[in-house]
């Protein structure tokens, strides 16, 4: 496993990235922290984490602008509480509540509405990198300065 992550680890951690940003109940925390400890690049790292992480959450943000009711019902099976609690977070804060795309539990489903609401997509790409962004620099802040 070791000799996996040395050789495919910057990959795998796109890679998982990208899916734990979709409605996949993954996380990618783990990779990062490991791979730092490992010694890889962390502007890499982070870098790489952060840009599939973010097309991930592209992906969900146009399933909600192209893909209809039925796939966020039947298909994506979001339920009508998290999508009414997305809801209540655009109502209370517009879009800048998509720079909290990276919590767990309502971060998919703000992507998801964000398509819905038909948020420009430059706005969108801004703020989710953003929120995305801040908070892989902080695992690996706190990563490196403990292990440092």
């Amino acid at each position: 496993m070791e000799e996996f992550l040395i050789n495919y680890g910057l990959l795998s951690l796109f890679l998982l990235s990208l899916l734990a940003s979709t409605l996949i109940p993954l996380g990618s925390e783990w990779l990062l922290v490991t791979l730092l400890l490992q010694g890889v690049d962390p502007v890499w790292a982070v870098g790489l984490a952060t840009a599939g992480n973010t097309l991930g959450a592209c992906t969900t943000y146009l399933i909600g602008l192209y893909g209809g009711d039925y796939l966020v019902r039947k298909v994506l099976r979001i339920s009508a509480e998290a999508r009414e609690r997305a809801g209540r977070s655009y109502a209370r804060y517009g879009s800048w509540s998509l720079l909290l795309s990276w919590l767990p539990v309502i971060g998919d489903p703000l992507c998801l509405v964000g398509g819905l609401l038909k948020v420009q997509f430059r706005w969108f790409l801004l703020l989710v990198c953003s929120g995305k962004l801040a908070r892989y620099l902080a695992v690996c802040w706190l990563t490196l300065g403990v292990a440092g």
